[in-house]
């Protein structure tokens, strides 16, 4: 098949994106069902997606009762509606059940409240001054609920162990009153800086890069802040007599943003004014749109976008959910190529980075630092950085997030309505359900200036509202995986995602040391379904198929086959012409997970597809009592467990 008949039969347009993130079908690829059958290294180059449009391996969802209701259908059903809905049709089910719901029927009738647990409350105050709020970490009982477990798409109510200790995030903190004025103020009396106004021009360049869909998680509701941010950058530089203004979407290797998420991430007005020919996405494979900076003293190659690089100011507005954020490696990394980001995204910084959330114990923050540094030293750059509470649910479901044993009855009632609603509807209705959401984000800090003590202040309130300090690590972790990730945002979290996930995020999630204790086990609840975004995801298909069974050694991976990817032309051409992500990216991810590889003894998917799991070389269970059983011929018996109650993110500073 030539490239041509490759393109049409593949994926990578605008148009087919956009249908993607409706719930549509996207034209000449199925978009569910298992993954193709291997073929050979011969002929990787663009099978993958020339495979899924060939329909091959292609699995309808099985018949349900709701095939006859509403919510059969494709078109996305809203959980909060579906919840209405059925709490009207039905008398509700009881969220405490005796066993999970695989093991035992649900129990009709009134709900009657359960006995609280007995609670152990931490401190969790963090290094700024004055947070005075307190996270709960919870000793399970005999009398204790079952506890909620996200499982992509769906939820699972699982019993753990009496003595299990679950660590649950910190409640929301308080919003900024007045967010444009905040914005307006942190302008005027940047930290480090004069104030923007005083860099502002006739005749000058001003390029304005933000950070892309892949924070936060899931989207904020509209307005979005950097929307509030640029529009009042614009309005700045246009009485300064400031024309030449260009808006960049800092996509690093990430897939490019379709006009819908441009939109939506900037502002109508800004979007119109603007889009496509001076708002659009960095391309990180264009040979005239990226110059060299340098070296670092390391011998990292430095290499930026050329309008960034050739302006007369860089704005850079980020939005900071986590320290693994934001800082000196944004424009690094955001406005970077291939060959600067494989300088730190690679088996070696992995390996050296304990904990992305600690950055100076991270290896990669360190090499992708030095190059931010030379090129704050080359370009003018004034940042923005932006944090937020973790109020991702909102009403009716903001219960999620806190101790099951705190829910009211009316609360209970709403997930049993809730859970017996999306474990209904069909996976794909299901997915463009979740995906839809956006949460109620509140601004909780603006800073502005350099980079230095913007991050400081940044740091600081995210550590107020994220950190839980946890006393000593334990022989077993469990942890719900959720339907979304940084890489997944209007697609389709594959299994190579999934593994990103959970033993790259959710495991790095700590300061100090690793809650779950080296040799120790990792079990996570997720269904690790063969299925991939034949769009976004081109490469993951033969990364999946060809280099994962080939070998999972991260050593291997890298020496064998990453160059092949990195530079293969049918990847390059559908990530700088359409919609996929680079060819080196399920690279990145699986190195992502190299430090958990190397400290735990067993990962255990609950739930997990059996070929999917056996693939990228983990166990599964069916239930989290054979899963429990599996940890034990690691750890011995009677092991200590820890729930790591996520999301809403969080970090443990365990102690």
């Amino acid at each position: 098949m030539s490239r041509v008949e490759r393109r049409t039969a593949g994926s990578g347009t605008e148009e087919d994106a956009e249908r993607a993130e409706d719930g549509s079908e996207v034209e000449g690829g199925e978009a569910r069902g298992s993954a193709p059958a291997p073929a050979s290294a011969a002929g990787r180059r663009g099978k993958g997606v020339r495979r899924r449009s060939e329909g091959d391996g292609a699995k309808a969802p099985e018949p349900t009762r709701a095939e006859s209701s509403p919510h059969s259908s494709t078109e996305a059903v809203d959980p909060a509606e579906a919840a209405a809905a059925t709490e009207a049709a039905e008398p509700a089910e009881t969220a405490d059940l005796a066993e999970p719901p695989e093991e035992r029927p649900p129990r009709r009738g009134p709900i009657v409240p359960r006995p609280p647990m007995v609670e152990r409350v931490r401190s969790s105050r963090s290094p700024a001054p004055g947070s005075g709020r307190e996270a709960s970490v919870v000793e399970i009982t005999s009398s204790s609920p079952p506890t909620v477990f996200h499982s992509g798409e769906s939820f699972r109510l699982e019993r753990l162990p009496v003595g299990t200790r679950v660590v649950y995030p910190p409640p929301p903190m308080r919003g900024l009153a007045d967010v444009d004025a905040a914005i307006a103020a942190t302008l005027d009396a940047p930290l480090d800086m004069d104030p923007l106004d005083a860099h502002l021009r006739p005749g000058m360049r001003l390029t304005i890069a933000f950070d892309d869909l892949s924070v936060p998680l899931p989207p904020m509701r509209t307005p979005d802040v950097r929307q509030l941010v640029i529009e009042q950058v614009l309005e700045r530089a246009y009485r300064a007599g400031v024309d030449d203004i260009h808006l960049i979407a800092a996509l690093a290797l990430h897939r490019r943003m379709t006009p819908t998420e441009l939109r939506r991430a900037v502002g109508a007005r800004v979007f119109d004014a603007f889009h496509p020919d001076r708002l659009y996405n960095h391309d990180a494979e264009d040979p005239e749109g990226n110059v060299e900076v340098g070296e670092t003293d390391h011998a990292e190659p430095v290499t930026l976008n050329r309008r960034a690089a050739e302006s007369d100011l860089l704005v850079y507005v980020h939005v900071v959910t986590a320290s693994l954020q934001g800082g000196p490696k944004s424009t690094a990394i955001g406005l970077g190529t291939y060959r600067s980001i494989s300088a730190h995204h690679n088996v070696h910084s992995m390996r050296h980075s304990r904990s992305f959330i600690d950055p100076p114990k991270s290896e990669l923050h360190r090499s992708s630092g030095r190059q931010g540094a030379m090129i704050e030293a080359a370009v003018p750059v004034f940042h923005v950085e932006a944090t937020h509470n973790n109020d991702m649910y909102g009403d009716p479901l903001r219960f999620l997030a806190k101790p099951e044993a705190r829910w009211t009855s009316r609360e209970q009632a709403t997930f049993a309505a809730v859970k017996r609603a999306t474990d209904r509807m069909p996976t794909r209705a299901r997915r463009t359900a979740f995906q839809r959401q956006a949460a109620p984000y509140a601004v909780t800090s603006v800073a502005a200036g350099a980079i230095g003590p913007v991050h400081e202040v940044t740091m600081a309130r995210v550590a107020e509202q994220g950190a839980v300090r946890v006393q000593g690590q334990a022989d077993v972790v469990t942890a719900g995986l959720p339907y979304i990730g940084p890489y997944n945002v209007n697609s389709i979290l594959n299994p190579v995602l999934v593994m990103c996930l959970g033993l790259g995020y959710f495991f790095n999630l700590y300061k100090g040391r690793p809650l779950v204790r080296e040799g120790g086990v990792l079990i996570f609840t997720h269904p690790v379904e063969r299925e991939f975004h034949p769009v976004h995801h081109p490469s993951y298909i033969d990364f999946y198929e060809e280099v994962l069974a080939d070998t999972t050694d991260i050593e291997e991976i890298e020496r064998r086959h990453e160059r092949a990817y990195a530079e293969d032309e049918w990847y390059r051409h559908l990530y700088r012409t359409g919609n996929a992500y680079h060819g080196v990216h399920p690279f990145y991810m699986w190195y992502w997970g190299a430090h958990a590889l190397q400290h735990v003894g067993e990962v255990i998917f609950v739930g997990g597809n059996p070929a999917a799991c056996r693939r990228m070389g983990f166990r599964r269970a069916d239930t989290m009592r054979d899963a429990i059983e599996m940890a034990e011929h690691v750890v011995g018996r009677e092991p200590s467990i820890t729930h790591f109650h996520c999301p809403p993110i969080f970090y443990a500073e365990v102690e």
